[in-house]
């Protein structure tokens, strides 16, 4: 499979068949996707002891890099063959506490996307639906052999 020539959507799809390799950031911050559609994904996620700030509490970055994977993935899913993407923005509220050691459920959706961006916005929740963290996205659109790209 050469993912140059895969849809963002297939891409997606095939790496979390185990057709690709899943992207090494699911192993460092533990992510697997369990619904991609087109404009739409949704994760589960688990803080553990490797994301713990010096208090003891989950740190910020671990919900930050969930919700820029999520965010980042609605807007893949939408791309076209060899076309890449990159955040350009990204603004988080964290609004509780982030549990360690427990599923977390991460969706991100399309918000809009055109020619040359593409935003998104995602939340973040516990196992029973508690609203722990909120994104939205902002993310640059890399289409080959376009000057602005450069």
């Amino acid at each position: 499979m050469d993912p140059t020539k895969m849809t963002g959507l297939e891409l997606l799809l095939a790496a979390e068949a185990g057709k690709l390799p899943r992207a090494s950031i699911a192993e460092t911050v533990p992510m697997k996707a369990v619904s991609i559609e087109e404009g739409y994904v949704k994760i589960v996620a688990r803080a553990d002891q490797r994301h713990l700030n010096p208090l003891g509490g989950v740190h910020g970055g671990f919900a930050a890099t969930v919700l820029d994977s999520v965010t980042g993935c609605a807007v893949h899913s939408t791309l076209e063959a060899g076309v890449g993407y990159g955040t350009v923005d990204l603004q988080v509220k964290m609004l509780r506490p982030v549990p360690k050691d427990t599923d977390l459920i991460a969706e991100g959706r399309i918000v809009h996307i055109s020619k040359n961006l593409g935003v998104s916005e995602g939340s973040l929740k516990s196992g029973d639906g508690k609203l722990l963290a909120t994104a939205t996205a902002t993310c640059f659109i890399i289409r080959p052999g376009l000057k602005d790209n450069q």
